[in-house]
């Protein structure tokens, strides 16, 4: 079996790619549009440069080759959420080609290539016979990235969407919920011919769809039966994909260059764009350049780039020990409250370094950086964690093998958590008792 998939990502611009209509919501269907993104006789596109841009951000952080020079095609479009027949996107002349992107920084999937378009419009069905369409998002830019067929399984292809989100959502600061801006084209085959479903959305649906049709194909091809190229789409509310059109090849879309666009020379800009780093390589990074494991540099980044930011200042001012101890221990189960309240991270710093110094204990150190994180009164913050410590320390007292469990499997600590949770009846919150049940059972080797 092998899959590939076309991820349209729809770019965080102000306005349209080839005119000034705006892209957020409108207020009614067929307000946001002008006659540039309806294909009026006498109007001509003009490109966003900002398209390009965030194109070129994509193709990097992918690792593709960014070409020197880039143009655009029209696509022969045989649907009506294309007022105009034709599609502006690129064809022979991506922004970049021959990337590759590494799931969990290990398997590698190759990207074929990455290009920028035009979307459609809207389509809603109205009985069996009729449509209606809404024109608002014809011509939102898009990014579409084109993968090798190197993903194994439905899971595999859920896993490796959900990291790309996150990392695109990162490097271009996309808006919102990045997951819903984002579609997705499956493309799958069991035998040799494949199938694609279209438009599918959510990291969920993308599972879900890529798994009927495994079923379907296999189904079909025990029985003796042939798979027919085809485009299918897929029923969330079923669960299932039913076919739309056969596929069309590329022969088929006309393509053309397009006459009222000329050549990009965007090296030069290429060149003076530089990326941030993304949350997969950020993890990679830690790991390697801290010599912490993959798993706990996941969790700092998966928090939080800020959190990871933390633990590096600390552990480069201080030491790994405590930056780990500290910025993944309190600092990390407070970190949603300190966001919400506005707070300072940088204020909990001097306090490590204080600890680290020998100036306070282990017990205060934690109050400080609850007080500071969540601005809960410094008594009451200590009431409460001594209360805590107490209930942990006496669970820990009368089971000790737990600590020895502990150092084989981290899950050991689940009993001593689910205890507190149930005594304390809800007092402290999951994350403060996780928190300071392993600290204490590490304070006990």
């Amino acid at each position: 079996m092998k899959i590939g998939l076309e991820i349209h990502v729809q770019l965080p611009t102000k306005s349209k790619m080839f005119c000034s209509c705006p892209t957020t919501d409108a207020p009614a269907p067929n307000t946001h549009v002008c006659p540039t993104c309806l294909g009026m006789p006498g109007s001509r596109p003009v490109l966003n440069r900002k398209v390009l841009e965030y194109g070129i951000m994509l193709a990097k952080m992918l690792g593709c080759k960014v070409a020197d020079t880039t143009w655009f095609s029209r696509k022969t479009y045989f649907y009506p959420d294309m007022s105009k027949s034709v599609q502006i996107t690129q064809y022979d002349n991506p922004i970049g080609e021959g990337g590759v992107y590494y799931l969990n920084g290990k398997k590698p999937i190759r990207i074929t290539r990455i290009h920028v378009e035009e979307d459609p419009g809207k389509t809603k069905r109205v009985g069996d016979l009729s449509s209606l369409v809404d024109y608002n998002r014809s011509g939102i830019p898009l990014a579409e990235i084109v993968t090798e067929p190197d993903i194994a399984t439905p899971a595999e292809a859920r896993e490796f969407l959900g990291q790309l989100i996150a990392d695109i959502r990162h490097v271009i600061d996309l808006p919102g919920d990045g997951e819903r801006s984002i579609r997705c084209d499956c493309n799958i085959s069991v035998g040799k011919e494949r199938c694609e479903v279209k438009n599918v959305t959510g990291l969920k649906n993308v599972e879900r769809a890529l798994t009927f049709e495994m079923v379907r194909q296999t189904k079909i091809l025990k029985a003796g039966g042939k798979i027919d190229r085809e485009t299918r789409r897929f029923d969330e509310e079923r669960g299932v994909t039913i076919s739309v059109r056969k596929k069309e090849f590329e022969a088929d879309y006309g393509y053309i260059d397009e006459p009222d666009l000329g050549i990009y020379h965007i090296k030069e800009m290429a060149d003076a764009i530089k990326i941030k780093e993304s949350p997969q390589k950020m993890v990679l990074r830690l790991a390697d350049q801290y010599k912490i494991e993959q798993k706990m540099a996941k969790q700092l980044v998966t928090t939080s780039v800020g959190l990871a930011e933390t633990f590096e200042t600390v552990a480069k001012d201080v030491d790994v020990q405590n930056a780990i101890k500290w910025v993944a221990g309190p600092v990390s189960a407070n970190w949603k409250a300190m966001e919400e309240r506005g707070g300072d991270v940088s204020e909990v710093i001097p306090i490590i370094k204080r600890f680290a110094a020998g100036e306070i204990t282990d017990t205060e150190c934690g109050i400080e950086i609850k007080c500071i994180m969540t601005g809960v009164d410094a008594e009451a913050a200590k009431g409460a964690s001594e209360g805590l410590e107490v209930l942990i320390n006496k669970y820990l007292d009368e089971n000790p093998a737990i600590i020895s469990d502990y150092q084989k499997n981290d899950k050991a600590a689940n009993k001593v958590i689910g205890f507190v949770m149930k005594q304390s009846g809800g007092q402290y919150s999951s994350a403060e008792v996780v928190e300071t049940t392993k600290r204490l059972i590490e304070s006990r080797f």
